[in-house]
């Protein structure tokens, strides 16, 4: 599998400012390598060797039933289904109750899309980290986002990749807790509005929604690590 298809140019990401940035990131990736999977890939024999080996999670069937015609997965399926059956389900003196339900737990427990969407991440942040130190344009886009949510702000505070950070590591630790806590604060005011919609007084004054119509929807994205795109 080629391993552009895994990564994107970091800066690209943060020359928008809308919702989480890394989400972004994250979700560019996935949708990628997806795209991927259903197209170019199904004729690459080394990557139908990968697929059949460790299948797909729930959520990347889910987007992958949602991507085009349902012939390309079940191409898929059938080889990844025949490799199942050979390696579990066959009579195999060799292959006892407990070597079966250790196979069959691997198998239920691995995914070819989430393998190549932590590569392509993980990639991406050491690129992060990188630009940040080095290129002050990008240092001026990060700065400048609106939101980084809850868990990929421990991600990046917490990151081995930190070290490549040194000359503005403190700059990146401040602006980082600066930009989630401003957003956490937002929140918290929008929610406390988007209760208040509901008291009786606000309907008789005609008091308007502002900004916390989608506030719940917001919240659950903040603090889950998933871009909500308000649409």
């Amino acid at each position: 599998m080629r391993q552009d298809i895994c990564t994107i140019p970091v800066s690209e990401i943060f020359e928008v400012n809308d919702g989480c940035p890394i989400c972004r990131m994250r979700e560019t990736v996935e949708k990628r390598i997806v795209d991927y999977i259903m197209g170019a890939a199904m004729m690459e024999p080394d990557v139908r060797i990968e697929t059949n080996k460790l299948g797909f999670c729930e959520r990347h069937f889910d987007m992958m039933l949602n991507t085009r015609g349902r012939l390309q997965l079940a191409l898929i399926l059938e080889s990844h289904i025949d490799e199942i059956g050979k390696k579990i389900f066959d009579k195999n003196l060799f292959n006892p109750a407990s070597k079966k339900a250790a196979k069959s737990k691997k198998l239920t427990e691995s995914c070819f899309v989430c393998s190549k969407v932590d590569w392509g991440f993980e990639n991406m942040i050491k690129t992060l980290f990188l630009s940040y130190e080095n290129d002050r344009d990008f240092r001026d886009m990060f700065n400048g986002q609106d939101i980084i949510c809850l868990h990929h702000y421990e991600l990046l505070m917490s990151s081995h990749e930190k070290k490549n950070l040194k000359k503005y590591n403190s700059e990146f630790e401040k602006n980082l807790t600066r930009i989630t806590g401003e957003y956490v604060k937002s929140l918290k005011d929008d929610l406390t509005k988007y209760c208040s919609m509901y008291d009786y007084r606000a309907k008789q004054e005609k008091q308007e929604w502002g900004t916390s119509r989608d506030v719940v929807e917001r919240s659950i994205a903040f603090l889950n690590g998933r871009y909500y795109s308000g649409e």
